[in-house]
């Protein structure tokens, strides 16, 4: 079975053209619910470059489906198996005005809007900068 990966190396994510944050926002969660949105946050805000595309979009599917321990391996095995939305469509860079960063090994962290940090990576001509997908067509 072919798999398939989401993983960026030397990459700027950078913020999609309508965004409507003018900085990095915390997402909100949903009552007592974690969005996809907040979950992504908390993992990459909390352990940058501890991450890979891959690694964050399936533990949240892994949380957000309450999986146990003994359903990882069949279940990651099912979810690469098809393609899956990379960051460029993440709801940080797409509404919460952050932008991503990849380094040589994929590894993830995030950056806000307008930052001093943000400017110099999406100047950076080591980087291959890429912008989010917009919400509207």
């Amino acid at each position: 079975m072919k798999t398939h990966t989401t993983n960026y190396t030397n990459t700027f994510i950078v913020v999609a053209d309508d965004c409507p944050a003018p900085a990095g926002i915390v997402p909100p969660t949903k009552g007592d619910t974690k969005t996809v949105a907040n979950l992504q946050f908390e993992m990459i805000s909390k352990n940058p470059y501890a991450y890979t595309s891959d690694d964050v979009l399936f533990q949240v599917f892994v949380e957000r489906n309450n999986l146990i321990e003994s359903e990882l391996p069949e279940a990651k095995e099912k979810f690469f198996s098809k393609g899956q939305a990379c960051f460029r469509a993440s709801p940080l860079t797409k509404r919460y005005g952050w932008g991503i960063h990849c380094d040589k090994d994929g590894n993830m962290a995030i950056y806000s809007v307008g930052s001093d940090s943000y400017r110099n990576l999406a100047e950076d001509a080591n980087l291959k900068v890429v912008k989010a997908m917009k919400s509207s067509r």
